[in-house]
């Protein structure tokens, strides 16, 4: 089924939590591993617009579907960003966009040659970048998906599973626009499906690699599928059906380099 762009534009709406007993924070508490998964994905939702500014480099801003769509997509993990650090306040964890805006500038060179990185790397690929891009956001997407809904069945919490699940039911949006864009554009290419599997063999890791400490990185991946190898498999499967990926094992792969037993 096709993605329906200008639907997902007028449907799209901050994710709402006015309705939830937030007060519930303080006779349930989170535990200290619950927010510190919080913090990392807080700082990633937030940092969207980093990974937007490196796609501004790269020819998929040319694509009227993929710059329409991530305008949106940006807007909408911004609110994610908003609710989650509403949580967060409430356990005395202060988070604001300014703070975020703030950690983007001290990365200094770091942020610089992701950009340049991605426009090396577009330049060489040409259009079918565009198929890695958007294979590559269906892989993040699909995790942040597995990522929030596994959170959410840890707690069983009155306030912050409906929370949770709420975000990651936009989030199964995202996947939507990018699975059906990285389908069309592999199946009409050998050279991208050729550029897309190299890509994301190689180079392909957990959202937040690059912007977070490896630390964190492997903290948070551990607290949430540690012991949990039929989670990924599902997610590489699910990449394995887009043309060309067959028998590719991004997420499996990608934790055994972290040290992380599944």
């Amino acid at each position: 089924m096709a993605f329906d762009l200008e639907k997902f534009a007028e449907t799209s709406e901050p994710v709402g939590w006015d309705d939830l007993d937030f007060d519930t924070f303080e006779s349930r508490p989170l535990d200290a591993d619950t927010l510190r998964s919080l913090r990392y994905m807080c700082d990633v939702e937030y940092h969207t617009s980093c990974y937007l500014r490196d796609m501004l480099v790269t020819p998929s801003h040319r694509e009227e579907e993929a710059g329409g769509f991530m305008t949106v997509w940006n807007r909408e993990e911004f609110w994610h960003g908003e609710a989650i650090a509403a949580v967060l306040q409430r356990h005395g964890i202060v988070v604001d966009y300014d703070e975020v805006k703030s950690t983007r500038v001290t990365l200094g060179w770091q942020q610089a040659l992701g950009s340049l990185k991605q426009s090396a790397l577009s330049s060489l690929a040409g259009t079918d970048f565009v198929a890695v891009h958007m294979t590559w956001g269906a892989a993040n997407e699909l995790s942040a998906v597995a990522a929030y809904r596994r959170l959410a069945a840890m707690n069983d919490h009155p306030a912050l599973t409906p929370l949770l699940t709420r975000i990651a039911q936009q989030e199964t949006r995202h996947v939507a626009f990018y699975t059906t864009q990285a389908r069309e554009r592999l199946e009409a290419s050998g050279k991208a499906r050729a550029v897309t599997r190299l890509a994301l063999a190689k180079a392909w890791r957990p959202v937040g690699s690059g912007l977070m400490p490896e630390t964190e990185i492997v903290h948070v991946m551990g607290h949430l599928f540690a012991g949990r190898g039929e989670d990924l498999d599902a997610l590489d499967q699910k990449v394995q059906r887009l043309p060309g990926l067959e028998g590719l094992g991004i997420f499996r792969e990608a934790f055994a380099r972290m040290g992380i037993a599944v």
